[in-house]
């Protein structure tokens, strides 16, 4: 059996001990999960979809722990620490809380008659999975990875499933049509319990899914919406339920267009779980005041105005390209970024061309990223010319990118960090250790 005395070590192996990184099904991981005699003994809500997953658990994370309930939450991928997918009351687990789930899980998958070999993913959702369970928890909300049939996530039954939204991601895995991905996005409903879909478009695949298992489908627009003006900040909303209304509530702490359609999404789970997880209109209004949530349309304080988004695909890039669009006049706007090679390039620098000046393009450190020189490409057949007003620069690190941008932007310019965690990861890494340096001088 394998083992190791830190989590580093333990995560790095885990990078190359399987063939492959993604190996989509639930055989493998569900045979080390009976091993381990897994089980979860409170309410779980799992929430999938193709952007918007991030800030939904967040926000249902935020509500419930207002309420005083003891909270997990497993969230991926990470953009700092790998720490980050794993909080327990509204703070990172430990390496030293999680390392004896590490060796539990690897003592399980090793104990089988015919070991198998887990993905990264998998091996690390298990253990994070094996703490929770092992933590006394009055609720739980886990993440899907990727769509949500096959995902690792998807081995556990939830009591709660929240589909986000539904565009094209992840195509060589998902499917090519929106109907293919809603069905799969589907797979985390479960017969007899609230399945809660937030697309005001939902394709008919996941209703038709929902209703051959006998799921309890609530539909945004058709059973929960909600009501009041996007736009000043001071202003409220309503959500209003099937069985409940909410009413003046403050606009969330996270910024961006699409955070009422999130945040209705999340009244919705705590709507139908209300006779397990009970808040009041006071916990609900302390949860969105303090929701946080690095990496999603963040304006980071100072001039120039710095904005980080993990935005990936064609659907985020245009949510983005409107959040930036509110922000008021900036004389020219920089953009750094990285973008994985699987991705609609193409689609996202379509949706963003007309918010950018300046790109700062970057190589990331992963074999799954589009170079700097393939990025440059398309960015010069989307019709960006170099010039005054508009320019392609090509870099070896997000910080390099960045670092170039800072030293061209004046204070009355504007800097987006965008394409990918790793990306803003990077940014947000290199500022850290700016920090950091300044404070040991």
């Amino acid at each position: 059996m394998t083992t190791f005395s830190s989590l580093d070590a333990w995560l790095a192996h885990l990078e190359s001990a399987h063939p492959v990184g993604i190996d989509m099904g639930l055989a493998r991981i569900g045979k080390v999960k009976a091993a381990l005699n897994l089980t979860l003994a409170c309410p779980v809500i799992s929430v999938g979809g193709t952007n918007g997953k991030g800030s939904t658990c967040a926000i249902l994370e935020s509500i419930l722990l207002s309420a005083g309930y003891k909270v997990g939450c497993h969230t991926s991928p990470h953009l700092l620490a790998f720490n980050e997918r794993a909080r327990i009351n509204g703070r990172n687990a430990t390496d030293v809380e999680l390392l004896p789930h590490f060796e539990a899980v690897e003592v399980a998958r090793t104990s089988l008659p015919e070991p198998v070999s887990l993905t990264y993913f998998e091996f690390t959702t298990l253990a994070i999975l094996h703490l929770f369970a092992a933590s006394g928890l009055d609720a739980v909300i886990l993440e899907v990875g990727l769509g949500g049939r096959l995902d690792a996530v998807n081995v556990v039954d939830a009591d709660c499933a929240i589909v986000t939204s539904i565009d094209l991601d992840h195509v060589d895995y998902l499917g090519d049509t929106r109907e293919k991905i809603a069905f799969e996005k589907a797979g985390i409903f479960r017969p007899g319990r609230p399945a809660i879909c937030a697309d005001p478009a939902a394709p008919q695949t996941l209703i038709d899914h929902a209703a051959a298992i006998g799921a309890e489908l609530w539909l945004f627009g058709r059973d929960f919406r909600y009501e009041g003006q996007a736009g000043s900040e001071r202003q409220q909303w309503s959500y209003v339920g099937p069985t409940m209304r909410r009413s003046a509530l403050a606009y969330p702490a996270l910024r961006g267009a699409n955070q009422l359609i999130n945040t209705s999404a999340a009244m919705a789970a705590l709507e139908a779980l209300r006779d397990r997880l009970p808040v009041s209109a006071q916990d609900v209004r302390l949860g969105l005041a303090n929701v946080e949530l690095p990496g999603r349309f963040q304006v980071l304080p100072g001039r120039p105005a710095i904005v980080l988004d993990v935005a990936h695909n064609p659907h985020a890039a245009a949510a983005l390209a409107q959040n930036l669009g509110g922000m008021g006049f900036f004389r020219y706007t920089y953009a750094v970024f990285g973008a994985m090679h699987d991705k609609d390039i193409a689609g996202l620098v379509a949706h963003l061309k007309g918010e950018i000046d300046h790109w700062c393009v970057t190589d990331l450190p992963t074999p799954r990223a589009a170079s700097a020189q393939a990025l440059e490409a398309e960015l010069r057949s989307a019709g960006v010319v170099d010039g005054p007003d508009s320019s392609v620069k090509r870099f070896s690190t997000p910080a390099d990118a960045y670092e170039d941008a800072r030293s061209r932007a004046t204070d009355d310019d504007r800097i987006v960090v965008f394409g990918s965690f790793y990306t803003v990861g990077g940014v947000m890494d290199h500022r850290a250790q700016q920090v950091h340096g300044a404070h040991r001088k």
